[in-house]
């Protein structure tokens, strides 16, 4: 049974686009469209889709009340926001996803029809195969999400007995990388406030995430947190106590220089269809800092940051992924996990504690650990 979508956006020719982009797909059907959120509710109610693609900005009800709503009467709904790429659309989309929403697509920039639905099809499809694959796999398991309300809601399943186990050991942890995709901006606001303003070790994190996005996120963590958090930028020092976001569009890189670590962004070929990409930050880690190390994957589609942490495990760095029941999308995480180069396994509200236990176990290269100012 495909997955039941519905599309939710006051443009007649964002609906259209929209639709026509997943028509061409037998996994997908769209179920029906609506201009407003007031009348999406009504719908939902009546067609109990699997999904749905929400609008940003639109009059009488908007995206953000829309979530609202949706998260008290169907509390696990895949909703996927559809934004304009100006700095307006990504703040109200981060605050969407802070309010419940899973995940976000861009507006084609281009006028052109042919190019729209290219653009959709590219950002929607994996994204609502992402978040149903459950129901793709099992189409008669009977755990459709639009039918789930807050009275029937199943209790969480038994956490998951990890696949591999490794303490913390005396390692020394001189620098933390961090990849994450869908569901990211929610998962880095359970971590990053959590760690203390004298982190020991700098952390660079790739959040799959457009330009002009990746900056908000950076303000909004660092509102949030005790740490420095800025969009990174080339050619300076990374130091203890600050993390560095890759911007949107922009592979991150580290490397050695003296006793510093320094970051570069480069702009060369999509890794796993991403840019930035965690694979290319991973493997740079693994070669300026070796076993020091410690690699985290969050939630996240697909299987980006599997190549550098094999290389960050291969060269004794530790490895560190969220478990599947926490997780948005368990894709990149579990294709960690599967693969057996993760030493431990855990709840997104345990990830900053697991973090300090590595460091404090661990000896860091620095000392004298400046603040955030």
């Amino acid at each position: 049974m495909p997955v039941r979508v519905l599309v939710v956006d006051d443009a007649v020719v964002f609906r259209k686009g929209i639709s026509d982009a997943l028509a061409g797909d037998p996994e997908i059907v769209v179920i029906g469209t609506a201009a407003n959120g007031k009348i999406a509710l009504q719908k939902m109610a009546l067609h109990l889709p699997d999904l749905v693609v929400l609008d940003v900005e639109m009059p009488e009800m908007d995206g953000l009340a829309t979530i609202r709503e949706i998260r008290k009467l169907w509390p696990r709904l895949p909703v996927i926001m559809c934004s304009a790429h100006t700095t307006d659309g990504a703040r109200v989309t981060l605050h969407a996803l802070e309010l419940g929403a899973n995940d976000f697509v861009t507006k084609p920039v281009s006028s052109s029809m042919a190019e729209s639905l290219a653009h959709f099809r590219h950002q929607l499809l994996p994204r609502i195969k992402g978040s149903c694959r459950h129901l793709l796999a099992n189409p008669d398991s009977g755990l459709r999400a639009g039918v789930v309300t807050t009275s029937t809601v199943r209790a969480p399943p038994a956490p998951m007995k990890p696949l591999a186990t490794r303490p913390a050991g005396d390692h020394r942890i001189d620098l933390v990388v961090i990849g994450v995709s869908t569901g990211g901006p929610n998962a880095l606001a359970e971590v990053i406030p959590m760690l203390p303003g004298d982190l020991p070790v700098p952390v660079l994190i790739v959040q799959h995430m457009p330009a002009m996005f990746t900056k908000l996120l950076a303000e909004r963590l660092g509102s949030k947190s005790a740490l420095k958090v800025e969009e990174a930028v080339g050619g300076v020092a990374c130091r203890p106590g600050q993390v560095w976001i890759a911007p949107g569009g922009q592979h991150l890189t580290v490397s050695r220089v003296g006793s510093e670590f320094q970051l570069a962004l480069n702009q060369e070929p999509p890794e796993n269809s991403c840019r930035p990409a965690a694979d290319v930050l991973f493997r740079s880690a693994a070669t300026a800092c070796g076993g020091a190390t410690l690699a985290v994957v969050l939630t996240g589609m697909g299987e980006d940051g599997l190549i550098g942490c094999r290389l960050i495990h291969q060269s004794g760095g530790q490895v560190v992924v969220q478990d599947k029941d926490s997780s948005v999308v368990w894709g990149m995480p579990g294709a960690v996990a599967k693969a057996g180069l993760a030493d431990k396994q855990m709840a997104i509200h345990d990830v900053a504690g697991e973090i300090l236990s590595r460091l404090r176990f661990g000896r860091p290269l620095y000392h004298g650990i400046p603040r955030k100012p």
